[in-house]
């Protein structure tokens, strides 16, 4: 049978703990208040968005589109969010640097039930 060295022994003691130690992750009670913005809603033509906000500010060619299975899907990049199409209709909107909101939270805080 082979012996380990001392020194493996005193690493592995003083390494136990870091084994309980996690890392937290929090979060915020409430969502950061945002500034309203009548964001274009899923279904929408994207001649009624031209229509509600006006010309983009940048229009990002389409992407896919090689099947059905893949359709073609735009961007148009407005000063302070961002549509996406699926063809000629709005899939989502989104705007930059503010997250969905999250509803499961109890899991992120650790509270079990």
């Amino acid at each position: 049978m082979r012996h380990l060295p001392p020194a493996f022994g005193l690493l592995l003691i003083a390494s136990l703990p870091l084994a309980g130690r996690a890392d937290l992750l929090a979060v915020p009670a409430t969502p950061p208040a945002t500034t309203s913005i009548a964001l274009p809603q899923r279904g929408d033509s994207q001649q009624g968005v031209l229509a509600r906000h006006g010309e983009p500010l940048r229009r990002h060619p389409p992407v896919g589109g090689s099947s059905p299975a893949q359709p073609p899907i735009t961007r148009w990049d407005y000063d302070r969010f961002s549509v996406f199409f699926e063809r000629q209709r709005v899939i989502d909107a989104v705007v930059p640097d503010a997250p969905a909101p999250l509803f499961d939270t109890d899991a992120l805080r650790g509270d079990r039930r």
